[in-house]
């Protein structure tokens, strides 16, 4: 919106004495402009609303007074303080104030409205999941198939759309991997559709899976869009990628806008949601941040490039799946289920182990920033 003002007003001015004096409106013809004012914009309203959205949270006890799954399976010596009380679906204050600043400062082109649209429906799913569990007693909010459902066919929508187009038909039916300068599959529409589909679910619910601590979640995700702020920024830049031997996507570089007004949203986020927590996201935001990350993945034919940024992330998601299988399986061969953490997610097999709260975020975050420096690696090692 503020990129079409500025080239409205300077389409006024030319030939007139304002021409010169409003030369400095051409700065917001650049992406790296534009992302920055996306990110302060977020960070800004971020911090305003703030304090005002929490109160209102609480105003309505949307408060986390339903049990979690940490607190099901006995107390946790890293829980210093009870988290009952607090307000949840933060994501209320998050992806409106991301989307808001995108909206503001991009130009609007398919990419981005696809991006908008993937975070706005898994909001909305996650809201109706973080609603039924405050307000219903005992729920357990959204069943898991009705959740994958609503992100198979959301993933399917975003697939076929870019395989129905033509200009954005080789971001499906060409695949690419890390490390390597040539699609390894070539018109394989229906791999680049499962693709689409698992990048999509897959970095949703792995989000929401990890945000179990003060912190955590959109701490690593605020790691994870910085990778895809540089990726998204080249991918656009069609002589970065070309020397840098990457996809060149047309368009692309506005998502370095979006990635932008995720990280200001989610460091304005962070400053309340920080431990003590005086707000948690929720499923509100956790699924719709993942899935922005998933889609911004395939947008710019890297959503290979996502298993290695969001390594942490990745990690959460596996324990989970280790967990209840392998309990599954020893169950039906000896009649006794076995685990093989302590318990699922990752963060709490650490808590089980000793580790405070602050020291299993701030490992993770080491180990998020670590991945992300992988990550860019395979810019260059080809």
């Amino acid at each position: 919106m503020i990129y079409y003002l500025c080239q409205w007003i300077g389409e006024m001015a030319e030939g007139t004495v304002w021409a010169e004096r409003l030369s400095f409106l051409r700065l917001f013809r650049y992406i790296t402009v534009r992302s920055g004012g996306a990110a302060l914009t977020a960070l800004g309203l971020s911090w305003w609303l703030g304090p005002r959205v929490i109160a209102w949270l609480k105003a309505l006890k949307f408060g986390q007074e339903y049990r979690d799954r940490a607190e099901e399976s006995g107390d946790l010596r890293a829980r210093l303080l009870s988290k009952k009380g607090t307000p949840t679906m933060g994501g209320l204050l998050l992806v409106p104030v991301m989307v808001l600043s995108t909206l503001l400062w991009a130009v609007w082109n398919p990419l981005v409205c696809l991006a908008v649209l993937c975070v706005l429906v898994l909001c909305g799913l996650g809201f109706y999941d973080d609603f039924a569990k405050i307000t219903q007693q005992n729920s357990r909010g959204t069943s898991e198939r009705v959740k994958l459902a609503v992100q198979t066919l959301l993933g399917l929508v975003v697939g076929l759309y870019l395989w129905w187009n033509p200009a954005t038909r080789p971001l499906v039916t060409e695949i690419m991997v890390p490390f390597y300068k040539h699609p390894v599959l070539t018109g394989a529409g229906g791999v680049g559709l499962l693709v689409t589909v698992l990048a999509v679910v897959g970095s949703s619910n792995a989000v929401n899976l990890t945000d179990g601590l003060d912190g955590l979640a959109i701490g690593l995700t605020v790691i994870t869009a910085f990778v895809f702020l540089v990726f998204t920024y080249l991918a656009g830049h069609a002589v970065a990628a070309a020397y840098l031997l990457i996809p060149y996507v047309p368009g692309a570089g506005e998502l370095t806008v979006f990635c932008a007004a995720m990280i200001g949203a989610g460091l304005g986020f962070l400053w309340y949601n920080c431990h003590p927590a005086q707000v948690f996201m929720g499923d509100t935001g956790s699924l719709a941040l993942g899935g922005g990350l998933g889609v911004v993945a395939v947008l710019i034919h890297q959503p290979f490039v996502l298993v290695i940024a969001g390594g942490v992330f990745v990690l959460e998601a596996l324990s989970v799946l280790l967990q209840r299988y392998y309990f599954r399986y020893t169950r039906l061969r000896t009649g006794t289920g076995r685990r093989v953490f302590l318990m699922a997610p990752l963060h709490h097999h650490f808590e089980k182990l000793g580790w405070y709260e602050s020291q299993v975020v701030t490992r993770f975050y080491i180990l998020g920033v670590l991945f992300a420096v992988l990550a860019l690696a395979t810019l260059k090692i080809r």
